[in-house]
């Protein structure tokens, strides 16, 4: 059955908006996979140039229950690497990966295209313009704990997002295709900009390692970070999920969900907004980390199926699972150095990206 085809059955007029979607199987497989999360948690955390024996991770934790009596027979410094260095790392790429995912799905089921992810729309153009701004004028600022790079990476991407959506607005619509064009070349105008300060700015952006941020990097993820992301995720997240249904209709023609009575323009509004907001949240503490976006949410679809009431919070799920894997394959490649984990996703994006294109080609034609 293909993708089109499986939308309009679960979507037909007759059956939506009553369907169930609430089956065994699909309590099951997040029940499996909020068990496939924590396991791979404990292995991230006792993944590094330090080698930590899973057993002892888990004791460790243990020995901060209430009312648990552990023996504590391993070294003090390893609690201080793993509860201050490796497991906000670990749940900080949960988050982002999460937030990245859920952003893609959105996207991917807005423009009804396997091909888009948070970045199709000039989201990571405007992060990375705000962040390499603020490394050219060396801005020194902090705000909710957050560094002036995070701060001007965070309202770059909402400033692109706003401009973008004006640009696509015409007669008071928002074309989808329109929207998608806008995109692209307020993305490519932004990063020519980006280009142009970088080189002319080549010391000042040596002593930042600028190209590690734009390339996406955990490795100075704190509990602050932690704490500055989450507000804006479950805000972000609750948007988005409560109009999962919505976001069924718009799988149809507009005309047909304007039918069945829903506002098209102030949804796809809604989650174009709540979409960027997460997006650039997770842009804010982790830098650039491209694909998660277009991997997860289309493997989700492929094995649980198109409908979002189940496929956005179980892409959020695979989503925190992929960067915390890609993250450890990160840190431990090349140990003691480290990658930016973005190297890893797109090592893994770019050859399904291709893939996908291939396949809509072939349909095509």
């Amino acid at each position: 059955m293909t993708h089109e085809s499986a939308n309009r059955r679960i979507l037909h007029p007759s059956r939506f908006p009553f369907a169930p979607y609430w089956s065994r199987k699909r309590y099951l497989s997040l029940l499996l996979g909020t068990g496939a999360l924590v396991v791979v948690m404990t292995l991230g955390t006792a993944w590094g140039s330090l080698a930590i024996p899973s057993g002892t991770v888990v004791r460790m934790f243990l020995s901060r229950l209430p009312g648990v009596v552990v023996t504590s027979d391993w070294p003090a410094t390893w609690e201080i690497v793993l509860f201050q260095v490796r497991l906000p790392r670990v749940i900080l790429a949960g988050l982002v990966g999460a937030a990245l995912a859920l952003a893609g799905a959105v996207y991917q089921g807005l423009f009804r295209n396997p091909l888009a992810d948070p970045y199709l729309i000039g989201v990571s153009s405007g992060a990375g313009l705000g962040a390499t701004l603020a490394i050219y004028f060396t801005v020194q600022m902090t705000w909710a704990g957050l560094g002036a790079i995070s701060i001007f990476a965070f309202f770059g991407a909402l400033s692109a997002t706003a401009i973008i959506y004006a640009l696509a607005r015409v007669g008071g619509k928002t074309p989808i295709t329109t929207l998608l064009l806008a995109g692209v070349a307020l993305g490519a105008f932004l990063s020519s900009i980006t280009t142009y300060l970088m080189f002319s700015g080549k010391d000042t952006f040596h002593t930042f390692h600028v190209v590690s941020w734009m390339m996406g990097s955990l490795a100075v993820a704190n509990w602050l970070q932690v704490q500055v992301l989450i507000p804006y995720l479950l805000v972000g997240s609750a948007i988005i999920l409560i109009n999962a249904r919505p976001l069924n209709v718009l799988q149809l023609d507009e005309e047909q969900a304007q039918q069945l009575g829903l506002h098209v323009e102030r949804i796809k509004l809604v989650l174009v907004v709540a979409a960027s907001l997460v997006t650039a949240s997770a842009v804010a503490v982790s830098g650039i980390i491209g694909f998660v976006g277009l991997i997860v949410p289309h493997a989700v679809r492929l094995v649980w199926g198109p409908d979002h009431r189940f496929l956005l919070p179980m892409t959020a799920l695979v989503g925190a699972i992929f960067l915390i894997l890609a993250d450890g394959v990160a840190r431990t490649l090349l140990s003691p150095s480290e990658l930016p984990v973005g190297v890893i996703t797109a090592f893994c994006g770019a050859p399904f990206f291709l893939y996908l294109l291939r396949r809509k080609k072939q349909a095509v034609f």
